[in-house]
């Protein structure tokens, strides 16, 4: 059975879980994508609010904290809150659907140890240091301060990759997706 079933995908910013997790809902038809809640400012355009992010003020995100409305959450950077809402998993649950999640490495051992065994949790890496810092300044959207940041970061949180099920390596992109799709396949059939 699907519905109960959680598929994590955690990764360091830049590293390519989000398009995987696209590209699994594309061709996944019993996958329901996670919305996860934050307070960073939407990046350009195309961000859309209850599609790609609950967009909250601090104020809004803390009440929900108080309210216990997360099943995790944390401050990723200063001032910039993330965080996985109750309702939304309730919500793919209802629709029939399995739910698969797009989060920081923090975020995804957190989720990873909250669903147990009815969860599957997908670590996502680059090759090396070098490519992540590429994709991350092909993007446009980093200072050199927030890049070296984020490599920090990245540094750091790939320590955590051996508390994950499995690595999918994302250097082909033909190649790393073919193989989350046969991993979350698998997963969910069982």
């Amino acid at each position: 059975m699907t519905q109960s079933k959680a598929i994590i995908f955690s990764a360091p910013s830049g590293s390519g879980k989000t398009s995987l997790v696209k590209h699994l809902i594309q061709n996944i038809p019993n996958l329901g994508f996670s919305i996860s809640a934050c307070t960073r400012d939407k990046r350009g355009r195309h961000e859309v609010h209850g599609k790609d992010y609950y967009f909250l003020t601090q104020e809004e995100f803390i009440k929900k904290i108080d309210e216990n409305a997360f099943i995790e959450w944390e401050e990723v950077y200063a001032g910039n809150f993330y965080g996985t809402l109750k309702e939304e998993i309730q919500r793919i649950w209802d629709s029939g659907k399995a739910v698969i999640f797009d989060v920081d490495v923090k975020g995804g051992l957190a989720l990873k140890k909250y669903f147990g065994e009815h969860a599957l949790a997908i670590y996502v890496k680059v090759p090396s240091l070098e490519v992540l810092k590429t994709r991350l300044s092909d993007r446009g959207t980093e200072s050199e301060e927030s890049l070296s940041r984020r490599l920090f970061k990245a540094e750091f949180e790939s320590k955590f990759e051996p508390q994950f099920d499995v690595t999918v390596v994302n250097d082909e992109f033909a190649k790393s997706s073919a193989e989350a799709e046969y991993l979350v396949s698998e997963f969910l059939a069982r």
